[in-house]
Parts: C-alpha cells; sequence; structure tokens
C-alpha cells in the first residue's frame, strides 16, 4: 500500500470515520475482519482529508466521512493504494458511489453478499432433533472438531473456511463471545455441525456461522441447527435477528426464507475485484 501500519492516532481516526459513514449510510464500512486486522496492528492504512482506505491480506476497505464527500477522497486513495496481486473491496450496502468508482477503474463486480432478517416477533417452530443426536453448548475441548468442521463446511469460502485454532481463539477474545451461543450437535461418531450465534445488543442477535461437515449433509440439521441458535437467541431477549448469506447460495437462502428471515435489496453487501495489481 505504499504506507506504514496505522499507528493509535490513525486509527481512532478511522474509526471515527468509519463511525460517521455507517451513521449516514446505515451500514459501516469495515467488516469483523477489518477491524480485528486494525486493532491487532497488521493492516496498512492511510487517512488523509477526511477519508481512509485500510488493507489487510488484499483486501481493501475505503470510506469518507460524510462531510468530505464529493472532493475526490476516495479517488485519491484508491490512486495511492498499491499492492502485488489483485484487490478485493466490498461495498457495505451496496453504496452508489463505491458503483461508480468500481466503473470508472475497472473493478469486476464478483459476489453478492445478502443480509436477510427475521423479527423475533415471528413464532418459531419447536426444536425437534434428530434420533441419537444432541445439541449443547461448546466446550474447550470442542475447538479442534469445530475447526475441523468448519473448514470441511466451507472448504469453498474465501473467508470463513479459513479458520484455524488461532483465529478461533482470536474471535472468542471478542468482548461479544458466549460459549452458551455456540452450538453444537453430535452424535457418537463427534461432532456434525455448529451455530454460533452473536449477540450484537440488546435488541440485535446474529445467526454468525451455521456449518454442517460434508458427511452429515442431507439429514436436515442445517435446519435444527439454526433453528436452535434462533430460540436462544429469542430467548436473551432480542427484538430482530439477521444473517449473511451468499446470494446465489440458492439452499441456504430457502431454508432461511422458511424460518422466516426476508431480504430487502438495500441489504446487499458487494465485493470488487481490482482488474489487476493496482496502483
Amino acid at each position: 500500500m505504499g504506507v506504514r501500519v496505522g499507528d493509535v492516532d490513525e486509527v481512532v481516526e478511522v474509526i471515527r470515520i468509519a463511525d460517521a459513514a455507517e451513521a449516514a449510510d446505515g451500514a459501516s464500512p469495515l467488516d469483523e475482519a477489518a477491524r480485528i486486522a486494525l486493532a491487532d496492528g497488521v493492516a496498512a492504512v492511510a487517512v488523509r482529508d477526511g477519508g481512509f482506505a485500510v488493507l489487510h491480506d488484499g483486501d481493501l476497505s475505503l470510506a469518507v466521512h460524510p462531510d468530505h464527500r464529493r472532493q475526490g477522497v476516495a479517488t485519491a486513495l484508491l490512486q495511492q493504494t498499491s499492492y502485488d496481486g489483485q484487490l478485493t473491496a466490498w461495498s457495505h450496502g451496496h453504496h452508489p458511489a463505491a458503483v461508480r468508482l468500481a466503473e470508472a477503474y475497472g473493478w469486476e463486480r464478483v459476489r453478492d453478499l445478502w443480509v436477510m432478517r427475521r423479527p423475533t416477533d415471528l413464532p418459531l417452530a419447536p426444536l425437534e432433533v434428530p434420533d441419537g443426536v444432541t445439541i449443547r453448548s461448546y466446550r474447550d475441548t470442542d475447538a479442534a472438531a469445530v475447526v475441523a468442521v468448519n473448514a470441511a463446511a466451507f472448504a469453498h469460502h474465501p473467508e470463513q473456511g479459513a479458520m484455524d485454532e488461532d483465529n478461533l481463539a482470536r474471535r472468542m477474545a471478542e468482548p461479544w463471545f458466549d460459549p452458551a451461543g455456540l452450538l453444537v450437535a453430535e452424535d457418537d461418531s463427534g461432532i456434525l455441525g455448529f451455530h454460533w450465534t452473536k449477540q450484537h445488543d440488546a435488541q440485535l442477535g446474529e445467526v454468525y456461522v451455521v456449518g454442517v461437515a460434508p458427511g452429515a449433509q442431507g439429514r436436515g440439521l442445517g435446519r435444527v441447527l439454526t433453528l436452535a441458535g434462533l430460540h436462544h437467541l429469542t430467548g436473551l431477549g432480542v427484538d430482530e435477528v439477521l444473517l449473511y448469506v451468499e446470494s446465489d447460495n440458492a439452499p441456504a437462502v430457502a431454508v432461511y426464507s422458511r424460518l422466516g428471515f426476508t431480504h430487502a435489496d438495500v441489504d446487499t453487501h458487494v465485493q470488487y475485484r481490482s482488474p489487476t495489481t493496482a496502483g
């Protein structure tokens, strides 16, 4: 990127700009991976004229404070970004300015990620667990098995599939983590799948990750685990539960739709990929 890893003042400014952008746009320009990279000091950071660029592992996050938009700040930040390889960048909430910038520089739209939402005042079906299967909360001894199931279930997923035990531990170190909200399904052969829920605040919960081992698929465990997590989150008193799903994952979208989740066009995140080496 041509800049050093951000110092404390730069990181504070990035968060300030990101918070202002979220208030204006309804979606944060920083996803969880970017925030962790910032906190751990492993992201390259550029801050200028009320905007920022954050780069880690080939993924670019770029945003401009609402008070500084339409002044060429995003263009300047993109032009100064360099990377040895193709870059990817998310437009959280599919912002029209991101569309214009991508078109101007030939970035290709490669993924659509949907946010689907469900109010908790909708009735939930009773939880019926298949014979021989138990659903329980996470234990420390489950780490290796959860990572193995996750790797198999998300083998073709560029972010989630890369989770190892260190990354699992890093996520569990976040203030929101509650082992009671990480539900695992097991039988005599071991752990078959898991549903990791997340409570954002008193009003909002999330279907954070649902993974089922390939050998256990076809038994309805994805729906059962999702439903178990929804019962857990509803019991916490949240008003709404959201989840993220690839727009082209028709089986998952169908499962979530039958459970009462819906998607609005404004709840779409778009990933772009640079045509060649950026810069």
